[in-house]
């Protein structure tokens, strides 16, 4: 959907950049599970005040991006439960004493987003202003068992937020199926409802002007027309 304004670019033009609505005014803490070789979107973050949460047990250190910055590190995967090496987003966000405001969440956990949507509260996600996920697996939709746990994680979402842009990952391929083309792996930016400004309204444009491929070496790939053609 259309957010009322314009989208911009967080990040690098390559793996890592985000696109969200130019509305990060107030916006205090950027939450990032999963760290990866770049930390541009968390960089860009930074520089626009925002405090930095990051997790992943993966990893000892973040990118170097992040050179000079002040942020909180946690070395545990986000999960469902409290696991060893894991913690729920809600466990997260009580102990990391972020300041008060809206937050922004962005999060690339090479498939356990479902998981940490699925257990987060509503009360909680509402606390994001802008929410910014990887979602992988997509192909995965037409098996059943899959589709309602992907169909619990959305439903959740879109309680109080709105999907305003998609930009599929050019390095997966997709499937297509009864007339529907899904990529395997996407990008979705949402905003919350309260800060939509245009009613919500269709989107009429693909791809954004700002989209750029995330393995430079390949061509990009294009939103198929059944995720926002009405």
């Amino acid at each position: 959907m259309d957010a009322g304004m314009p989208l911009i670019r967080l990040g690098g033009d390559g793996d890592g950049g985000y696109l969200v609505p130019d509305d990060l005014q107030g916006v205090t803490a950027c939450f990032s599970p999963g760290v990866s070789g770049t930390s541009s979107f968390e960089r860009a973050c930074y520089d626009r005040g925002m405090r930095l949460y990051l997790a992943d047990h993966s990893v000892d250190q973040v990118g170097p991006e992040l050179e000079g910055a002040d942020f909180d590190f946690r070395k545990k995967f986000i999960g469902s439960q409290p696991l060893p090496h894991y913690m729920t987003l809600g466990a997260w966000s009580a102990a990391a004493g972020a300041p008060a405001g809206d937050w922004l969440l962005q999060m690339d956990i090479e498939g356990g987003e479902y998981e940490v949507l699925v257990e987060a509260s509503p009360e909680l996600l509402n606390r994001f202003r802008v929410i910014c996920v990887e979602f992988h697996f997509l192909t995965g939709v037409w098996n059943e068992a899959f589709f309602r746990f992907v169909e619990l994680a959305f439903s959740k979402l879109l309680l109080n937020h709105v999907c305003v842009h998609i930009h599929p990952n050019n390095v997966c391929g997709a499937k297509s199926q009864g007339g529907l083309e899904v990529p395997d792996v996407m990008e979705f930016t949402f905003l919350r409802r309260d800060r939509v400004t245009a009613g919500p309204e269709p989107c009429v444009q693909f791809p954004h002007p700002l989209d750029a491929p995330n393995v430079p070496s390949h061509p990009d790939m294009r939103l198929p027309d059944c995720w926002w053609r009405v």
